[in-house]
């Protein structure tokens, strides 16, 4: 098949330079865990941090300790938290009432005060059932630890548990600005973004307007690029919030320019429809498409048949009927080899890992779940790495490698349970959303 090295759209995406050396993989949650506090500890300008939520417990006290203890002792050191507000402001899924991390964070500022700490609740929809703040990415001085990581204990694997994720570090000051930058002038200015750490008072159909007038904003918004780097490797930081977005439009571009090979990772499979249409293009122009996705036992809702169900455990189950029914109708591809679905599951870890590699020559780091819920409704960004002479490969292929040691590839479609195999509180209850088409809704909001 020939290959195209000449892609105009992608050749000219700003961006920048990205000096091979300056680029280093971690394989685990706990050496990410220990990169992020050592490099917490050692800042001496900037920690601007960005995950869906810092939880409390022993994982995010940890973090949490170590920005106080940083912000205390270097009063020059510019620290800001951003995370989802919704998020902040309530329990956990299925664990009753509870006050929310951000009466942990309240609490906390009142007991330490501090000028140069602050905590932003980041609300890009209303509710949070339509939509997250899920920008990823910690700049701590001139370096960024990039991650889809939240910040707690088995994403940081403090215990016995741990959620697997992709960990990258870059020691890039240009990077570092631009990423910055964004959560600065977008984020912690606009009315609609909170201070969580401060007592919390709002006029609920105000705040309704804000929101609406910042997811205009964002719809617009964009990193401080330069423009097209010169020389490679390169990379390129994208975001965007909404159907149509940047984002999904950069994505999508590089599927359809996609020549030989593609590899995606997922933790939950249920893919845009437009990212389905590529794949099935893809296949059917030759091209080996290889999937991993968490097995549903490794999936963040999972509930063993001994423990009490609750409703959320219903989703892993979803997940997989998704995945059965993509099989059974690209069977054919998969008995070829052309068509590679990788399950990963570890003891009773998670797995969270989310990304694209393309043609050995593009790979996209991103906290992006490619699911509908992420294409239309979510605030996401990535960070997509453009390598034509493999100056990464060797990283690259180290990475994949630990990604794939705790799979298991697929080789047939009824390798996977179907509704009758399910427990039955799960069986009874996904059976009423389907004769109700209630779980198409589910698809495209979880």
């Amino acid at each position: 098949m020939p290959f195209f090295s000449s892609r105009p759209a992608l050749d000219q995406l700003p961006g920048f330079a990205l000096p091979a050396d300056s680029l280093q993989t971690l394989h685990s949650a706990a050496a990410f865990r220990h990169t992020l506090l050592a490099l917490i500890r050692g800042a001496s300008r900037r920690i601007h941090l960005a995950a869906l939520y810092l939880q409390q417990d022993e994982g995010g006290a940890e973090i949490l300790q170590a920005l106080y203890d940083a912000a205390r002792s270097k009063p020059q050191l510019d620290i800001r938290i951003f995370v989802d507000a919704h998020r902040a402001q309530r329990g956990l899924i299925g664990q009753g009432r509870q006050a929310g991390n951000a009466a942990w964070y309240r609490s906390l500022a009142e007991q330490q005060p501090l000028t140069n700490l602050a905590i932003y609740g980041v609300s890009v929809q209303s509710k949070e059932l339509f939509g997250v703040m899920h920008l990823k990415g910690f700049v701590i001085d001139d370096q960024v630890l990039y991650s889809g990581a939240s910040l707690n204990n088995v994403y940081l694997h403090v215990g016995e548990r741990y959620r697997f994720d992709r960990y990258h570090l870059l020691q890039h000051a240009a990077l570092a600005d631009s990423l910055s930058h964004y959560l600065v002038s977008q984020l912690a200015t606009d009315p609609a973004v909170i201070r969580l750490d401060r007592p919390i008072q709002l006029d609920r159909r105000q705040q309704r307007r804000e929101i609406k007038q910042f997811r205009s904003k964002l719809a617009q918004a964009g990193y401080r690029l330069p423009g097209a780097p010169d020389g490679t490797p390169s990379i390129h930081p994208l975001c965007g919030q909404g159907r149509g977005n940047a984002f999904n439009r950069q994505l999508l571009q590089l599927l359809r320019d996609t020549r030989r090979q593609l590899t995606i990772c997922t933790p939950y499979f249920n893919l845009p429809r437009p990212v389905l249409q590529q794949i099935d293009r893809l296949l059917q122009q030759g091209v080996t498409v290889e999937i991993i996705v968490g097995d549903k036992e490794a999936n963040d809702f999972y509930i063993p048949p001994e423990q009490p169900f609750k409703i959320i455990g219903c989703l892993p189950y979803l997940y997989e009927m998704n995945l059965r029914r993509f099989a059974r109708k690209r069977q054919g591809y998969i008995a070829s080899g052309q068509l590679c679905l990788r399950l990963w599951r570890h003891e009773a870890n998670s797995y969270h890992l989310k990304g694209l590699w393309l043609d050995q020559r593009y790979m996209l780091i991103t906290g992006n779940n490619l699911n509908p819920r992420a294409f239309n409704l979510d605030l996401e960004n990535g960070l997509l790495i453009h390598d034509p002479q493999q100056q990464l490969a060797t990283q690259r292929d180290a990475e994949l490698a630990a990604i794939r040691e705790h799979t298991r590839v697929l080789q047939h479609y009824r390798e996977l349970q179907k509704l009758h195999d399910y427990p039955e509180k799960v069986r009874k209850l996904l059976g009423r959303l389907g004769k109700l088409r209630i779980d198409r809704l589910f698809y495209r909001l979880l």
